[in-house]
């Protein structure tokens, strides 16, 4: 078959040409005058002239709506996803979730009944997205779903497994959820498109160049900025410490996930010093990281004035008593990293989302330029969520910390827990006072 734009450049070569031609003779006729009338003869010109450029002028609107039509048809050609993670987490679920909700009211996928997660897995939701979801513009491809299980000798294999699959070529579009999942395939390995979801400190961890750019055309990296420094400038401006206790993980995956190099660099320009304390809080078992973040608590509550609980496997929900237990008893404030959930709980303080399907939603409205043929790197990358200001008075009387007023005025949770060291009980029920 023919191609349409090689016909229309042809064509527009042919009248250009036979115009060349036609005016070379006219010029050599009027050098005659006594062969025709010039007045005529220059009439004839400007009509021969006239529909020669009416002709190249449709010649160009039609190359021009073929290529566009051309352009239609691919962005109609369902796009094929895959899933990367470092591991299962709340987070990411939750994001996931969100980003489907608004996939199905874009118009994306077809069902509207997208199913609210029932545990910190995203595997069950890509299941149902693969099966279930609907539509011709999206294909959530059933063996595209790479987690690492939190094994970090399993990083580098799952890596090569996702570069063989790009290099299969059956993957137009790749959802990295978390700093470890972004810094294997935000880079210029592949052409692959990327979107870089739910990390931390992006720009620290070395996924994007900048808040703004990526670095990379196929790539885009979703970015909060000034995260990390609002909640330690807050911190910091309420109790004034000189010495703060951050759990840090011993690799590089994950500092750059908890952005322990912002921490640091905030820590310099306020004034305080970080008192790390550095173990395995990023393993496939959850109880052994658990365990490693309770022995590091109870170094830090020996060396701290308070503590930054950073993001991790070891902040676990059910734990989360004896997790905090030797802090309260030395009377420390601490703050969470992760956001309100974490302040239910127990943890006295935080500043952040309190709803993760946002961030989803945001990715989704991301996906629907991409597919729609926006490169990614030029496509804003800054979230700006609705942030909450939590606070666990239950926490804060334990501590013997009496919030001023003009607090209590801004907070937007106040949460009361049923436990504290003086009334123990065997779950945790926390009840929001608004």
């Amino acid at each position: 078959m023919s191609n349409p734009s090689q016909f229309s450049l042809f064509s527009s070569s042919f009248i250009a040409r036979d115009s060349s031609i036609f005016i070379q003779n006219s010029f050599k006729l009027l050098e005659r005058p006594a062969s025709v009338g010039r007045t005529l003869l220059l009439t004839i010109i400007f009509v021969f002239l006239a529909w020669n450029a009416m002709s190249f002028s449709s010649v160009v609107r039609a190359q021009s709506s073929s290529a566009a039509d051309s352009t239609q048809e691919i962005a109609k050609q369902p796009w094929r996803v895959i899933y990367v993670e470092a591991g299962p987490y709340h987070d990411y679920v939750m994001n996931l979730a969100g980003l489907a909700q608004r996939l199905a009211e874009l118009g994306l996928i077809e069902n509207k009944a997208v199913p609210t997660p029932v545990d910190d897995d995203a595997l069950s939701t890509w299941q149902w997205l693969s099966t279930e979801a609907g539509g011709d513009r999206l294909i959530f491809l059933k063996d595209g779903f790479f987690s690492a299980g939190w094994e970090e000798k399993n990083y580098p294999e799952l890596k090569q497994a996702i570069l063989d699959r790009l290099e299969a070529g059956d993957v137009d579009l790749i959802l990295a959820f978390g700093t470890v999942a972004s810094l294997m395939v935000a880079t210029n390995e592949h052409d692959v498109a990327v979107m870089s979801i739910t990390s931390t400190d992006p720009v620290s961890a070395g996924i994007s160049l900048t808040n703004e750019d990526s670095g990379l055309d196929h790539v885009h990296v979703q970015v909060e900025a000034g995260q990390i420094e609002r909640q330690l400038s807050m911190f910091h401006s309420i109790f004034g410490f000189s010495t703060l206790g951050v759990p840090y993980d011993s690799t590089d995956e994950g500092k750059a996930t908890m952005g322990i190099e912002t921490i640091e660099r905030t820590a310099a320009e306020r004034g305080f010093t970080i008192v790390p304390c550095v173990t395995s809080l990023e393993l496939a078992s959850v109880e052994e990281s658990n365990q490693n973040l309770v022995k590091c608590l109870e170094e830090l509550s020996q060396k701290s004035e308070a503590v930054y609980l950073t993001v991790s496997n070891g902040m676990v929900e059910s734990s989360m008593e004896q997790i905090l237990a030797p802090l309260i008893q030395k009377k420390l404030p601490t703050f969470s990293q992760k956001g309100p959930s974490e302040t239910k709980l127990g943890v006295l303080m935080s500043l952040g989302e309190d709803d993760y399907t946002n961030s989803g939603r945001f990715g989704a409205e991301v996906l629907k330029e991409i597919i729609e043929g926006k490169i990614p790197r030029s496509i804003p990358q800054i979230y700006a969520p609705p942030l909450t200001m939590a606070l666990n008075f239950q926490t804060a009387l334990d501590i013997g910390w009496d919030p001023p007023f003009d607090l209590l005025a801004v907070v937007d949770e106040l949460y009361v827990s049923d436990w504290s060291l003086n009334h123990k009980s065997d779950h945790i029920d926390p009840v929001v006072a608004q």
